[in-house]
């Protein structure tokens, strides 16, 4: 036998070996990020320091550490699978992607064929098999779950109408930095809506040490799934979770004072009546100063922000860490892709 038929036969072995391995890890199903009680403990709160990091790398431009991380990605696509508008997670969203060396790609609900002459189910096939993750800001939870069925690459959950993921992700960073890296034993109150926000929001303080009073209209009430989870994770945690109707209850004591909208997107026509069942729910410093709150609080909104929610003189505060926690969106992002996408889904790694 020659030398060339030798090499020959090796290199067709190499490549079979590698086609084979390749197939095996494509057949293994992606992990995806739907949520923050899917997550362990120590899994969140990896997540949180490897934001802190990557937050660190990226302000400090340290050029070795960019540059490696920088060809993470290179040459790979992020999908952008956008049905609601937005700005934080767009922007955050893009940014991450593009520090890793990944082109972002933007795909809103007029730009692609979905929902006019083609199925979730078809579109999600042929996104996943170009990208290397999707990013998914949709309406419905079960689009989330569809999605995550479907996709041959991770979904990253970047809002639905139950949970909104990145956002805590950011919020919990935003808290550790400002209460210089210890959350244990904190107190955050929540004065507003059950919405998406706090239910992802909850669950994240909780698995961090940090005791939970939400204050909500009686009229409203929480997601039964979450409150269950939450209680769950209180328990284990040793901490408290509460659900009240005052605002002043929850707010007493508390280190993190926290609101959202009252009226989500496709909720307009619901104003008036929205404004009339949150009636004294807005946030102003007559509130703060009347309910106690701890010394050393600090106020948080995922924004936009409206007038009738939390008024100027809490919002544009020195309590108010707005702005720093929209900023620690862009490392959410960043952590999320590393964990998800990189790591494949090791999260601890």
């Amino acid at each position: 036998m020659s030398v060339r038929t030798v090499t020959t036969k090796r290199i067709l072995s190499t490549g079979t070996t590698t086609l084979k391995s390749q197939s095996q890890a494509a057949n293994t199903p992606p992990r995806h990020l739907v949520n923050i009680a899917q997550l362990t403990t120590d899994e969140f709160s990896s997540l949180i320091t490897k934001a802190q990091y990557l937050k660190q790398v990226y302000k400090t431009g340290q050029a070795s550490a960019i540059a490696e991380n920088h060809n993470k990605l290179l040459g790979k696509l992020v999908a952008l699978l956008f049905s609601k508008r937005s700005t934080r997670t767009r922007i955050s969203t893009e940014g991450a992607a593009a520090f890793f060396g990944a082109q972002p790609m933007f795909l809103g609900k007029d730009d692609i064929q979905l929902g006019v002459n083609e199925s979730m189910y078809d579109t999600t096939k042929v996104i996943s098999s170009m990208t290397s993750c999707i990013f998914a800001r949709v309406n419905k939870h079960s689009d989330i779950v569809n999605l995550c069925k479907d996709s041959s690459v991770p979904i990253i959950n970047s809002l639905c109408d139950k949970y909104h993921p990145l956002q805590a992700i950011a919020d919990l960073l935003t808290i550790k930095e400002s209460f210089g890296g210890n959350t244990k034993g904190l107190k955050l109150a929540w004065v507003g809506d059950a919405n998406n926000v706090i239910n992802d929001l909850a669950i994240a303080s909780l698995k961090m040490g940090i005791h939970v009073s939400i204050s909500i209209p009686e009229s409203i009430s929480m997601d039964k799934d979450v409150e269950q989870d939450a209680r769950q994770i209180a328990q284990q945690q040793g901490v408290e979770f509460e659900i009240v109707n005052q605002p002043q209850q929850a707010l007493r004591n508390a280190n993190i004072v926290v609101t959202d909208t009252w009226i989500s997107m496709g909720e307009e026509s619901q104003k008036v009546a929205k404004l009339k069942q949150f009636a004294g729910y807005q946030i102003d410093m007559e509130l703060i100063k009347s309910s106690q709150v701890a010394p050393n609080w600090i106020f948080m909104h995922c924004l936009p922000r409206h007038q009738e929610e939390v008024a100027d003189d809490v919002f544009y505060s020195d309590n108010s860490v707005v702005f720093e926690e929209a900023e620690n969106r862009l490392y959410a992002a960043m952590a999320v892709i590393e964990a998800f996408v990189v790591n494949k889904g090791d999260l601890l790694k």
